[in-house]
């Protein structure tokens, strides 16, 4: 695998349909370290996402250590009301109550949780841009990761108290919080979630 940064095509060691097809949402990971390496190899892979007029707006906080445990108490103080209807909650198909309580104070176990940020911009149409851009740079990486046998999950939930995470993270206010996924080795691979219309019939039109 080249490095990043290097200016050669990286060999990800996987097709990258089978990458789309094995991506999963990890909500469990060993504590075995994710080298720098790795880490910038995900990165320049999301760096090399498409964006509207080229902007590429897209920045990365890697966050490690002990702040990731300060993430985890700022998103558990945020559960408690959304809690107590868990017998409604769409993520009882995917977790337990305890299980997803210890996600969400610490990732997961995750060693490294990566935070995406873009600039904060006035005009309704370059902030939508920006948010697609961005979206499109976390997609990357979570596929780079995926073929690097690396989990990730796409989180938006922290930004129940957006406040608490701007302060832990330093994040001014010129900057919007995308989303967030822990970065780290399964502990648990979960079963792929069915897909809604898996013959494509309903959701395509073709248009001459």
């Amino acid at each position: 695998m080249s490095r990043a940064g290097s200016g050669q095509d990286g060999n990800w060691g996987m097709d990258v349909f089978d990458a789309i097809r094995k991506r999963r949402a990890v909500r469990l990971y060993r504590p075995d370290p994710v080298s720098r390496e790795q880490v910038l190899a995900i990165l320049d892979a999301g760096n090399r996402a498409p964006s509207g007029l080229n902007r590429q707006p897209w920045e990365f906080l890697i966050v490690t250590g002990n702040t990731v445990l300060e993430m985890g108490r700022s998103y558990r103080s945020t559960l408690d009301e959304y809690l107590s209807h868990w017998d409604k909650s769409p993520m009882r198909d995917f977790i337990t109550r305890e299980g997803f309580i210890r996600f969400a104070e610490t990732y997961g176990g995750a060693p490294v949780v990566i935070v995406v940020l873009v600039p904060t911009d006035p005009l309704p149409n370059f902030k939508k841009a920006d948010l697609e851009s961005a979206s499109a740079a976390l997609e990357n990486l979570m596929l780079a990761a995926t073929a690097l046998g690396l989990g990730t999950c796409w989180m938006t939930g922290p930004l129940r108290d957006e406040p608490a995470l701007r302060r832990i993270l330093a994040i001014p206010d010129d900057r919007e919080i995308v989303a967030v996924t822990p970065l780290g080795y399964p502990a648990t691979v979960p079963e792929a979630p069915p897909r809604l219309d898996p013959d494509l019939t309903k959701k395509v039109r073709w248009v001459e």
